[in-house]
């Protein structure tokens, strides 16, 4: 009878086994892949715009091949990106896109990324000015990052300043932040310094169209005889008259 038990307790082991190994646990997940900024702004719902510039200028392509080199990497700094909503571009003056040039366009939508991941803890201690990808080394096209007592952070282009309202995407190598203006480059849309005077033309002529050079100096040869000396020329041109008679009589 022992014996039986024990057999049924080792057929009962045997089958027990799998499942005991099926219940195992089995690797980590794998980690999830790089973040897109265009399926980040899809998801926000009101970017189109921002996304059709993106995409016109090709910018959307070049940053998300850079998320995809950087991501997993410890040592990229990242990227973050100011989305302005359709409204924010509705705000703006009628035709102020249109009357960009395609490398501005390509200027004012890389004005709007750091090449930097920011957390919103991390803006605190940001050092103005802020490089963005339109600046490259060291070039204009640069930000400046507040944030006052109540951790409320507002950014400034030196045009427009607006406040960051909600990150659409925070987590490294990316960071999405929600804007209500367009981030208008000084650059671009600053104000313009005043054209310079023109200068006083030399040599204007008098009214009249004479000049004084026009005449000659007074006393000369060429001058018209007056007063007495014009009186002598008669009194000559009569002598010489009755003189010529008396010799013809």
């Amino acid at each position: 009878m022992a014996q039986r038990i024990a057999v049924a307790a080792a057929f009962l082991a045997l089958a027990l086994a799998p499942a005991a190994l099926a219940q195992s646990p089995g690797p980590a997940a794998a980690p999830a892949g790089p973040p897109n900024v265009t399926a980040t702004l899809e998801k926000g719902g009101q970017y189109t715009t921002f996304m059709r510039l993106m995409k016109e200028t090709q910018q959307d392509t070049q940053l998300n091949s850079q998320l995809n080199s950087s991501f997993g990497n410890n040592g990229g700094g990242g990227y973050t990106v100011f989305a302005p909503t359709d409204n924010a571009f509705n705000n703006l003056k009628p035709g102020t896109l249109n009357s960009l040039t395609q490398q501005q366009q390509v200027s004012l939508v890389q004005g709007h990324i750091l090449p930097l991941y920011y957390s919103m803890d991390s803006f605190q201690t940001a050092s103005n000015p802020v490089r963005t990808q339109a600046s490259g080394r060291d070039g204009p096209y640069t930000l400046n990052i507040t944030s006052d007592t109540n951790n409320q952070v507002n950014v400034s282009s030196g045009v427009v300043e607006v406040r960051i309202n909600n990150a659409l995407y925070s987590a490294k190598p990316l960071a999405v932040y929600s804007v209500d203006k367009v981030l208008l480059p000084l650059e671009l849309f600053g104000a313009k310094a005043p054209a310079a005077a023109p200068t006083a033309s030399q040599g204007k002529p008098k009214k009249g169209g004479s000049s004084d050079a026009a005449s000659g100096p007074a006393g000369s040869d060429d001058s018209a005889p007056t007063g007495a000396a014009s009186g002598r020329a008669v009194g000559l041109s009569f002598a010489g008259l009755a003189a010529a008679l008396a010799y013809l009589l």
